[in-house]
């Protein structure tokens, strides 16, 4: 007797705004699909608590293995109970804000009612993807949050290129590059800190992230067919979506010595390597 099909949902951005071939929510969905799992599609506005039950208005969802124009079905619609489903996907991309943070409320309450969630919603909420990177200041460049533009402006006199950005975004959104003596620094800062009202990243300029950063995708262990690399355009300093479909993952390259002083004493790792670039132009 065939095994019942795994109820697997998924909260994500709009799944036609999406490009599936550089898309990490899309390659899972596709192996959920080889699995034959029961795939319930989720974007933030089908969610509700209604008396501390986490609710979802679901949308059947079948996905193929086809990046150009037919890469996704959508089927019948139905009220499920999100504790329900075997599992829920929270994919919702950036900006980590508080709708954000009420969505992973709603995961909570999934969660205790039997769900797994991936990630958990108490990890979503603790470890922004920016932020979080002061728990690995060694696999990091040299790296300030601050809401202060003074101590801006002295990260930027003391390290001659930096890197600023703001916390909650993704996709290399209102990232700059300022150099010492740029008479756009001020107003730069001005922006992301909205006059000091609110945090913004800084860190040292790496060089190396001209050679982009390289993400790769695992299932049960094995790298799917294609990963994902940021590599920055020759007009732009910020990495750029780069398909590696039939080649596979590029190496991560070695971090030179001159830059050790910046990257940290594991700097000369692959997977610190790896870590510092997608900390620097690219997200």
């Amino acid at each position: 007797m065939a095994a019942t099909p795994l109820k697997i949902g998924v909260v994500m951005d709009p799944i036609d705004a999406i490009t599936p071939k550089k898309d990490s929510s899309f390659a899972m969905l596709l192996e959920a699909e080889r699995r034959s799992a029961e795939i319930h599609y989720f974007e933030q506005k089908d969610l509700r608590l209604l008396s501390g039950k986490a609710m979802g208005r679901s949308t059947l969802l079948h996905v193929h293995d086809n990046y150009d124009d037919y890469w996704f079905d959508l089927g019948a619609e139905q009220d499920v109970e999100l504790g329900g489903l075997d599992a829920i996907l929270m994919r919702k991309d950036p900006p980590f804000d508080m709708e954000y943070v009420y969505t992973t409320y709603i995961l909570d309450r999934a969660k205790l009612a039997g769900a797994l969630i991936v990630n958990d919603p108490q990890a979503l909420r603790d470890m922004n993807e920016k932020a979080y990177t002061a728990w690995f200041p060694e696999c990091t460049p040299v790296t300030l949050i601050t809401r202060s533009m003074a101590d801006i402006r002295a990260f930027l006199t003391q390290h001659g290129r930096i890197v600023v950005k703001p916390l909650e975004g993704m996709g290399g959104r209102s990232i700059f590059v300022v150099n010492d003596g740029d008479k756009n620094a001020n107003v730069i800062f001005e922006t992301l800190t909205d006059f000091g009202k609110q945090f913004a990243m800084a860190q040292v300029y790496i060089p190396e992230i001209k050679l982009g950063d390289k993400r790769i995708l695992l299932i049960d262990g094995e790298p799917v067919p294609h990963a994902l690399a940021r590599v920055p355009s020759d007009d732009d300093n910020r990495g750029t979506s780069w398909q590696a479909r039939t080649r596979g993952a590029r190496p991560c390259p070695t971090a030179t010595s001159a830059s050790a002083s910046t990257l940290g004493p594991c700097s000369g790792t692959r997977a610190c390597c790896s870590q510092a670039s997608t900390s620097s132009a690219t997200t």
